[in-house]
């Protein structure tokens, strides 16, 4: 039965987060929590986040393709915010948004939700948009379909610290001192920084009830790529040269990013393809509805630029569930034998020791043996559209379950004594990376774990195949880890 006024039971108005693992969600999670709000997070797997929450918020599973686990989450939710995406899904990202827009909202109605709240896309809706700008739109279209208020922001180019934009952005920039640049880099834009947008979130929980209505946003210059790319070097005092080519197809352009900056193929290609869209605002209302006054190109860069040059981002992009694509959906198919490499080191030293190195692996710090392997397989992993080694980690020292880890995602996190990652990158399977210390205060026990679920004949003659090749890598692994707890134990 639909609920007339629901609130919390300290009555505060319940809000549920669908999104809350993303770059945009994230930072908005931390915001309502900094301002006391009750909070429900929607999430796949929730583990990835609740070391991620304040005690106050709650984690629920959930997953918006799938109708059935909606019911239950929405119970008792005043307004719900709705920030998930499919980009980095390999299967039809626009099917998949339609499908999760479809039982989000009408799982909302059936439940009495008060209002939504979404962020999608800026774009001319009359014009031939991208794949990806057009799924932003319909989204918000399915959404007002139903009788549950909701309230979307259309925003341009995003800038913040950790944002796909900017990261882009800086390895261009960064890297290239020439720079090949096709038309989409003059294209009109109107960059916004993520502080801006958070404020336009949070500020839509006090607009009147009952009201639909769409928002165009964006920050107080419109500038082009180029122009941003230009700011950027100048802020950090480089020299850049562009030179403009009239043509290089989005594909092209997706692996010229690919290899070059953070951004994969598959992304890259959906992101390119978008950037050839103005993505201005025409319609100014949200200057006379809300307080927000969203700052230029050149604040915004700073603001970003700052938060960079700190040891970590709040969130980053690549953090993002998302953006090593929708899990695969391996029910149903038949995996083989389970395949297992195990090895064990001694080292002299206490096990809190003998962990630093294992907690500090991947990023910049590398994988200690053969790392040329390691990028030769990122780089390949790019190629077939995966997320490759450019998303390194969050920080050096430190680690959260849910963490990326070059295309690795920690999946279990026990402080100095056990690590477990799982495989993001293409594989004809499913695989994990285990770690664990054992041992007392003067010596320990390091065990390495390697695990390969096979799909199919193609996935045993792929582990069959590379087995000599891993088992030399894993060794070596094992060994320099080992050597590099005596320079800790120094």
């Amino acid at each position: 039965m639909p609920m007339e006024n629901v609130e919390h039971s300290e009555g505060t108005p319940l809000i549920l987060l669908a999104g809350g693992t993303g770059y945009i969600g994230g930072r908005l999670l931390k915001a309502l929590e900094a301002r006391g709000r009750p909070v429900r997070c929607l999430a796949r797997r929730p583990r990835f986040l609740q070391a991620r929450v304040g005690p106050g918020t709650e984690v629920v599973a959930g997953d918006c393709l799938d109708r059935s686990t909606l019911g239950p989450v929405m119970s008792g939710v005043h307004t719900a915010y709705y920030l998930v995406h499919s980009m980095g899904s390999p299967r039809d990202f626009e099917e998949d948004d339609r499908q999760a827009a479809r039982n989000f909202v009408n799982a909302a109605s059936q439940a009495g939700v008060q209002r939504i709240i979404y962020l999608g896309g800026l774009g001319d809706p009359s014009s031939e948009l991208s794949s990806h700008l057009r799924s932003r739109q319909e989204v918000g279209e399915i959404l007002r379909r139903s009788n549950v208020p909701v309230i979307e922001f259309r925003a341009s180019i995003i800038l913040g610290s950790g944002s796909l934009s900017l990261e882009m952005i800086r390895a261009l920039v960064e890297r290239l001192p020439v720079m090949i640049c096709p038309r989409w880099v003059s294209t009109p834009a109107q960059p916004i920084a993520i502080e801006d947008v958070v404020a336009y979130l949070l500020e839509a929980l006090s607009l009147p009830a009952g009201e639909t209505r769409v928002f165009e946003i964006g920050g107080a210059d419109q500038v082009s790529y180029a122009d941003i790319m230009r700011e950027y070097a100048r802020q950090r005092g480089l020299r850049r040269w562009m030179i403009s080519v009239p043509v290089l197809t989005p594909r092209l352009s997706s692996l010229w990013l690919g290899l070059v900056t953070p951004v994969y193929a598959r992304v890259g290609r959906k992101l390119v393809d978008s950037l050839r869209h103005p993505t201005v605002v025409r319609d100014a209302s949200a200057a006379q509805v809300f307080s927000v006054r969203p700052r230029g190109l050149r604040a915004a860069m700073v603001r970003g630029l700052h938060n960079e040059d700190q040891e970590f981002a709040q969130t980053r992009w690549s953090d993002a569930l998302s953006s090593g694509g929708r899990p695969q959906p391996w029910g149903g198919l038949r995996f083989g034998m389970r395949n297992v490499d195990s090895r064990v080191i001694q080292v002299n030293v206490p096990a809190k020791i003998a962990f630093a190195p294992i907690r500090r692996i991947g990023g910049t710090t590398g994988w200690y043996f053969a790392n040329f392997l390691w990028r030769l397989r990122g780089f390949l992993d790019l190629l077939a559209g995966g997320v490759g080694l450019r998303r390194g980690r969050r920080d050096p020292e430190t680690l959260l379950v849910g963490d990326t880890l070059d295309f690795w995602r920690v999946e279990e996190f026990d402080a100095d004594r056990r690590l477990r990652l799982v495989a993001e990158m293409k594989v004809p399977g499913r695989a994990w990376l285990e770690f664990e210390v054992t041992g007392d205060s003067a010596h320990s026990t390091i065990r390495q774990t390697a695990i390969f679920d096979p799909r199919g004949l193609f996935g045993l003659v792929y582990w069959y195949g590379l087995y000599p090749l891993h088992r030399r890598i894993f060794a070596g692994m094992l060994r320099k880890i080992a050597e590099a707890t005596l320079i800790d134990l120094s």
